[in-house]
């Protein structure tokens, strides 16, 4: 239950990648390994009993401690990579497991009394600690955090392991009432300490924490952050406004492919604050958009909070974009475009070959693809990617900053379509640079195509 929610309580600091998740469950097997090793140390050489409720009240002191430690250094490892990810999550993890770890073989100590008998107590609490740890995964990922916002789940944890220890203990009376005192005292003031340090986030959804910047000098304008990432601007008065460079190449780009006004049918794979589906709406009456957006809390977070209005020219599909789309008809959209990409987190099933496919088969004859991809040098998953949709376009241009021979990275918009992409798609910013076909062959050409069966997206990508 504990790795799991520490994903979530990491996420707004280091962001939701591979390699957050990756140390997370290492740094949570780390605990495990040296727990189980100590608790059966001290087992054989302490009072077992005793040492069980030991482990029960210090674990579940230690959990109260998880959500003050991450929010101390949580700051701090804002953009120092995966080292600092791996080291918030030992700071604040391992002390727990390691504690919580050692309950086990100290049971197995206390229930073996025949050797004749002991690989049926074994395997019986292995089964037993399997089946809690599937009740906990199952009950954290569909109960618990839709339920209740993480750091409250986690201090539930807390407080939850430290009562049956106090219960074990007064029951067997191996703990005296001033001992019941100092425990109850212990972890009410932790529970208090970490239930009055303020959420990072606005509010917390399956996947994200979510949080909005409002401009005193642009009272209409707002900002979503999502995690780390500033993902859109949005201006509650003027939906034909666009702030982020990015998006205004998008917008370019569609532009100068249909001519003005016209009325589109376009795919948006990743909804964010829905800076472009009511772009399009604004600009080109008679649209239809559908957007493809895995976090259905997010948009009623937009509903309440970003002045969205679904409709029937605005619809919402809520599920991951990858089996989505499998619902989108064939040859039914001018444009889709691909807006699922952060700057630490890569939907890398978004990447491939495979998910390409499924965008021409939904692409009108002659249709855009628009991708907006976050990358810094040397551009290895820009690379990888614009490798894999020059495999399948026949024409694939860049946008992004710098020039065409040294893209300084950040945002990189690339524009697929199996008919010529104008020249008019080119940015308006005097600092970036739309790369012309032959550059982006040259760009691509020692990267390798993503696939399903291999896209490390992850690694391939530069973080700050």
């Amino acid at each position: 239950m504990l790795e799991i929610l520490a994903v979530r309580l990491l996420a707004p600091y280091v962001g939701l990648t591979l390699e957050t998740t990756t140390s997370i469950i290492g740094a949570a097997l780390a605990g495990i390994a040296i727990g189980a090793a100590l608790g059966g140390y001290f087992a054989d050489h302490t009072n077992t009993r005793r040492l069980i409720v030991g482990l029960l009240v210090g674990g579940g002191l230690l959990a109260l401690l998880i959500v003050p430690v991450v929010h101390w250094l949580g700051p701090g490892a804002r953009g120092a990579g995966n080292l600092a990810a791996l080291g918030i999550t030992i700071a604040a993890l391992v002390p727990a497991a390691t504690v919580l770890s050692a309950v086990s073989p100290a049971v197995a100590h206390l229930q073996l009394h025949d050797l004749r008998a002991s690989g049926t107590v074994v395997g019986r609490l292995s089964a037993w600690a399997t089946a809690g740890a599937l009740l906990g995964t199952f009950g954290t990922g569909f109960v618990l955090v839709p339920l209740m916002p993480v750091s409250s789940a986690v201090l539930a944890i807390g407080g939850m392991l430290v009562l049956v220890g106090v219960c074990v203990g007064a029951s067997s009376r191996l703990l005296s009432m001033a001992g019941v005192a100092g425990v109850a005292l212990s972890a009410l003031v932790l529970g208090a300490w970490s239930g009055s340090l303020d959420s990072p986030c606005e509010a917390e959804t399956k996947y994200h924490c979510v949080n909005i910047e409002r401009y005193r000098a642009h009272p209409s304008g707002r900002s979503l952050i999502l995690d780390d990432l500033h993902h859109s601007y949005v201006d509650l008065d003027d939906p034909t406004h666009l702030q982020l460079h990015y998006v205004k190449w998008i917008g370019k780009a569609i532009d100068a492919v249909y001519p003005l006004k016209e009325p589109l049918d376009i795919v948006f794979v990743g909804g964010g604050g829905f800076t472009l589906p009511r772009w399009l709406l604004a600009t080109r009456p008679g649209s239809h958009a559908l957007v493809l957006e895995v976090d259905g809390e997010l948009v009623d977070f937009d509903r309440e909070h970003l002045g969205l209005h679904t409709s029937p020219a605005l619809q919402v599909s809520i599920g991951d974009a990858r089996v989505g789309m499998l619902d989108v008809d064939t040859d039914s959209s001018d444009v889709v475009v691909g807006d699922a990409f952060g700057n630490l987190a890569v939907p890398w099933h978004l990447a491939t070959a495979e998910w390409i496919d499924e965008v021409q088969r939904v692409l009108k004859p002659g249709g855009l693809y628009a991708l907006n991809v976050v990358d810094l040098p040397p551009l290895d998953l820009v690379r990888a990617e614009t490798a894999t949709l020059l495999d399948a376009f026949d024409y694939v241009r860049i946008v992004s900053f710098g020039a065409e021979e040294h893209l300084l990275g950040g945002n990189a918009v690339l524009l697929a379509s199996d008919q010529p992409i104008p020249d008019a798609a080119a940015t308006e910013n005097k600092y970036a640079t739309t790369m012309s076909s032959s550059g982006v062959e040259s760009f691509a050409a020692d990267a390798q195509v993503l696939r399903d069966d291999f896209a490390p997206a992850d690694q391939l990508l530069t973080t700050p």
